[in-house]
């Protein structure tokens, strides 16, 4: 663990002004919180796209929106570095000029999304099955403690082993353990190839098919099984890698799917490209809350569990690992049940428009065994023993 002192260097671009500045008054926020006797806590926000996310927010904004520049980029290294208020679409924008993107390409929900808040709720897109989750591309970071000491761990490599693995603590934190400032990413250049086929099965057909080609050595990067407005259930697959390698795995998909009857289509590139960003950006049709009282659930269950006959309607992603449906706040307990019968978690995702937060008084998320939340709280009084940030967003 490095602990940075709070000295401006002799000589820096506005930026590097501009981003010591804003980290001088965040620590101060902080400090300030700290010492207040009412404790009330911080809340850490940066493009507030994930608002609606977690356990209902409380206290005061402390916001990192003002860290929104690239601090480093080095394409031949596959790793950039950038303050954590940078917002998404600009980060992508610049990979995209080099041919590069963050591979488990993770979703927005709002033109305001930044890194920072990419990193800390660890939500990952349509390919996460294939290519790892956000935390797995996290190299290192620059962090506020609820001290307002500005710390750094990791680097800017992937076989960095100095000091405690807080970077990927991080991942997932929720603002709750500390001010992200600073995130060095790993990225990936873009596939050579890509291939989008469509296969007309019902879901338990669609898991059957998933689940061998993923024994296989297929390029399969994404998949999504779903029913269309008309009733009718398809399978899409995403395939990238080098072209031989798409081409020959196109071939001997149709060709497994052929062996049962099943019919397979090319889909073009426009459509393929609609399809993913809705399913990452939730503006699929599915996403359309059913009913009034309907919440979206996210169930994250073993890939090779078995379709849920309580959601024969569900999307399902990430090669049968999640599967999202939508019931009542009401259904909690059979929603987390079923969920971990299939080898899992359940998470209350978005709540109903009739009820809104008070349907989260169910809980949010999957309630963790003691020995999971011991640790959860003896970290919670490591990195935050005088409760400065929100700790109740989980």
């Amino acid at each position: 663990m490095a602990c940075q002192k709070f000295t401006p260097p002799v000589v820096c671009d506005g930026y590097h002004w501009r981003m010591h500045a804003t980290v001088l008054a965040l620590a101060d926020l902080i400090k300030t919180a700290g010492s207040d006797p009412a404790r009330r806590p911080l809340r850490v926000r940066g493009g507030g796209s994930k608002d609606f996310y977690g356990e209902p927010i409380q206290g005061t904004v402390l916001d990192t929106g003002a860290l929104d520049q690239v601090v480093a980029y080095e394409p031949t290294e596959l790793v950039i570095t950038a303050g954590a208020g940078l917002r998404l679409r600009d980060l992508e924008a610049l990979l995209a000029t080099h041919n590069q993107c963050l591979p488990c390409d993770p979703p927005h929900f709002g033109p305001d999304a930044t890194i920072g808040g990419a990193v800390a709720a660890a939500l990952s897109g349509p390919a996460r099955a294939s290519v790892g989750a956000m935390k797995d591309f996290v190299l290192g970071i620059k962090m506020l403690n609820a001290a307002g000491e500005l710390l750094t761990f990791g680097g800017q490599v992937m076989k960095n082993v100095a000091g405690y693995d807080i970077s990927r603590l991080m991942a997932g934190s929720m603002g709750t353990l500390g001010v992200l400032t600073e995130l060095s990413i790993k990225v990936l250049p873009v596939a050579p190839a890509e291939a989008n086929l469509k296969f007309n099965c019902d879901q338990a057909r669609a898991l059957s098919l998933i689940n061998t080609w993923g024994g296989q050595p297929l390029p399969l990067n994404a998949s999504v099984w779903k029913r269309d407005k008309s009733g009718r259930d398809s399978l899409v697959v995403r395939l990238r890698g080098a072209v031989a390698a798409v081409d020959a795995a196109s071939a001997r998909m149709a060709s497994d799917a052929a062996g049962y009857g099943i019919s397979c289509a090319h889909v073009t590139t426009a459509e393929a490209e609609a399809l993913w960003l809705s399913c990452r950006e939730q503006t699929h049709h599915f996403f359309t809350p059913p009913a009034a009282d309907a919440c979206l659930w996210r169930l994250s269950v073993a890939q090779t569990a078995p379709a849920m006959a309580a959601f024969s309607d569900a999307l399902v992603e990430w090669h049968g690992a999640l599967r999202w449906v939508w019931a009542p706040a009401s259904d909690a307990e059979k929603v987390r049940q079923l969920a971990e019968d299939a080898g899992g978690h359940a998470t209350l995702f978005r709540v109903s428009q009739a009820h809104g937060e008070t349907d989260k008084t169910v809980g949010v998320f999957h309630p963790t065994p003691p020995a999971t939340s011991g640790i959860a709280q003896r970290l919670r009084e490591q990195l935050d023993p005088t409760g400065v940030f929100n700790t109740h967003r989980l």
